[in-house]
């Protein structure tokens, strides 16, 4: 990982516009190749970037991010460098689920007819160099699936699903491979956002899967 701290201004150009006017901002350059800019606020979310796949040309004070899909760009216009550093951070573990998570996994898993008819599970937690996959299966017709499953489903996961999908679609073995986004609950944005990158949205029933709630039985 690369860390810029730098007085910068920001243009990102394409389906959306954005402009962020000459301040001091850290830019982080990831191995994945994804580039996001923060300011000292707003907890872990940046004020604009760029997902992978994509790539960064550096011209002296200009710095111009491109989509390698669509025409979207990120430019950064560099007045001062403050601090340059670069890390290997190594492979990182993955998140570890919480109870309700790793629990809703193995249930999934068990009962991956849940997603449709005719599904099979190639594995649970297939490993990828960014993590592992929640649930690696093949759909009816024989194509293959990535599931990434949350208790409640935001834009950050859909950006982890994102990156995957990315990873497992360059291996002509599994490729193509479509993703499906499953939760307890998934917010608007990120159902927004997974419809914009043909990701799958579904919402499951927790206690339905475990067998505590008889769907026959209720009034409403």
């Amino acid at each position: 990982m690369r860390l810029v701290i730098a007085r910068c201004q920001v243009d990102y150009a394409g389906r959306l516009t954005a402009h962020l006017p000459l301040a001091t901002r850290l830019i982080l350059v990831k191995a994945d190749g994804s580039v996001s800019i923060h300011a000292d606020d707003r907890a872990y979310k940046p004020l604009n970037w760029m997902s992978p796949p994509c790539a960064l040309v550096e011209d002296e004070d200009v710095w111009t991010v491109q989509s390698a899909k669509t025409d979207d760009r990120l430019v950064i216009e560099i007045e001062e460098i403050l601090h340059d550093s670069t890390h290997d951070l190594g492979v990182d573990p993955g998140l570890e689920k919480d109870g309700v998570e790793a629990h809703l996994q193995r249930l999934l898993a068990d009962n991956v007819e849940t997603f449709g008819a005719g599904w099979r599970l190639v594995r649970r937690e297939y490993p990828t160099p960014i993590g592992p996959v929640d649930l690696l299966c093949r759909d009816a017709s024989g194509q293959t699936v990535a599931i990434e499953i949350k208790r409640r489903g935001e834009i950050d996961g859909v950006e982890q699903l994102t990156r995957y999908l990315e990873l497992l679609n360059r291996d002509p073995h599994l490729s193509p491979v479509r993703g499906v986004f499953a939760a307890q609950e998934i917010k608007p944005q990120a159902r927004t956002l997974a419809t914009d990158r043909d990701i799958t949205c579904i919402t499951v029933d927790y206690d339905a899967l475990r067998g505590l709630d008889d769907p026959s039985t209720r009034l409403f």
